[in-house]
């Protein structure tokens, strides 16, 4: 049962009116943001999809903004390779034409100008910078020049020329993601794609004696390599054969030294992390040395890179040397050829994978798009609808309620 009063038509008519306020007010509100959901409890099942569904969406688009990034970084960085690979091909022309004895002293003198000239056109494209004003094939130290240039004397030539390059950047790699948790892998160490034959190290110190005396780890071309109290020369060489690096240990026959050999062609990368286990083994300096420029006096370092391929043809034409020129210099040319071939095939496969990443990315940002669509955007139409009928009703209201205002309790008692 209601009381009736005075106030009865007042405070009904206001409720009703803030009511319909309320309800105006929100569908206003979901056509402003066109969104169905302008807060939880409009309908949190719905909610919590969406929160899930636009968390993923976001995602998404970082993992194609990546890949779009990584297809530009392996554009401009295999036009530099390929480049390199063009010199690489002239170089070998001339080192053809200097080794079949026909040209005299002077025509190799003049052809070692232009080997000169080459050899700083590949040194340019090593030090290589991006659009972004950082180093490309300095691995991840892009901020510093991965070649230093080295001048020094050389035989038959009136000028200091190139002698020595040594590269300065790391071994480490970028790990850019482009899905979730998957990976592409960013190798542009300079020490790999600028290298020409597989390197070999071979150390004089006998280490058949060696018994690690505390725990240690070391870094093999990136790979960490455990050493326990205990492991002899054979269990170290079998850690490192067992650690995934792209390097063979094994115990010199002669000299009972423990020797390494890369698979492919790059620079070795050795130090001790922890402990002093390489420095014994007479491998490596301290470990006030850092790589890869820090191995013992005592080592013998064999695969050079491919500005020590083409200083040796420079040289050795400055010397007039076609013996030499015909025999190992033309074939550390070759190999040097055939591993950046390889780099530009891996750099190759590389875009297109991240190629693909963009076009799956694009697709699954545009099927989540619909979902979120679906879950969230709100139905104009109806919603236009919903808008004008309560504007009505609301003007109905105000209509009724100014008539009511003038009856008061008398009028219930006639």
């Amino acid at each position: 049962m209601k009381r009736i009063s005075s106030q009865m038509n007042n405070n009904q008519t206001q409720y009703h009116l803030r009511s319909q306020e309320s309800r105006l007010n929100k569908i206003n509100n979901q056509i402003g943001t066109q969104q169905r959901i302008t807060q939880l409890r409009d309908d949190p099942v719905a909610a919590g999809h969406l929160v899930k569904y636009q968390s993923y969406l976001t995602r998404v688009n970082n993992f194609q903004k990546n890949a779009e990034t990584l297809t530009d970084q392996f554009n401009y960085s295999e036009g530099y390779m390929n480049n390199s690979l063009q010199v690489m091909q002239r170089v070998r022309e001339l080192a053809v034409t200097g080794a079949n004895g026909v040209y005299t002293k002077d025509d190799l003198k003049n052809m070692a100008v232009e080997v000169n000239e080459l050899l700083g056109e590949l040194v340019q494209n090593a030090n290589a910078v991006g659009p972004d004003g950082k180093a490309i094939f300095a691995g991840t130290n892009t901020e510093s020049t991965p070649f230093e240039v080295e001048l020094g004397a050389v035989e038959g030539s009136t000028v200091p020329l190139i002698s020595n390059v040594r590269y300065n950047g790391t071994i480490d790699q970028n790990k850019i993601e482009v899905d979730e948790n998957k990976y592409i892998s960013v190798d542009k160490a300079g020490n790999r794609v600028f290298w020409a034959e597989r390197q070999r190290i071979f150390s004089g110190r006998d280490a058949t004696a060696w018994q690690a005396q505390e725990d240690g780890v070391l870094n093999i071309d990136g790979q960490k390599v455990f050493v326990e109290v205990g492991d002899n020369v054979s269990s170290l060489i079998a850690k490192i054969n067992d650690s995934g690096a792209a390097v063979k240990a094994f115990l010199d026959p002669i000299t009972k030294g423990l020797n390494f050999e890369t698979t492919d062609a790059h620079q070795l990368w050795l130090e001790d992390l922890s402990g002093s286990t390489l420095n014994q083994l007479g491998i490596i300096k301290d470990s006030s040395q850092k790589p890869p420029y820090n191995l013992g006096d005592s080592v013998r370092v064999s695969g050079g890179s491919l500005f020590d391929a083409v200083i040796s043809l420079r040289d050795a034409m400055y010397r007039g040397d076609s013996e030499a020129i015909g025999g190992r210099v033309l074939a550390s040319l070759d190999s040097g050829i055939n591993s950046l071939v390889t780099r530009v095939a891996k750099s190759g496969s590389d875009y297109e994978r991240a190629s693909n990443d963009i076009l799956r990315n694009s697709k699954s940002a545009l099927d989540v798009t619909a979902q979120v669509a679906r879950e969230g955007d709100l139905d104009l139409t109806q919603a236009i609808t919903d808008q004008k009928m309560l504007e009505y009703t609301q003007q109905a209201t105000l209509s009724n309620a100014g008539k009511m205002y003038s009856s008061s309790l008398l009028n219930y008692m006639r």
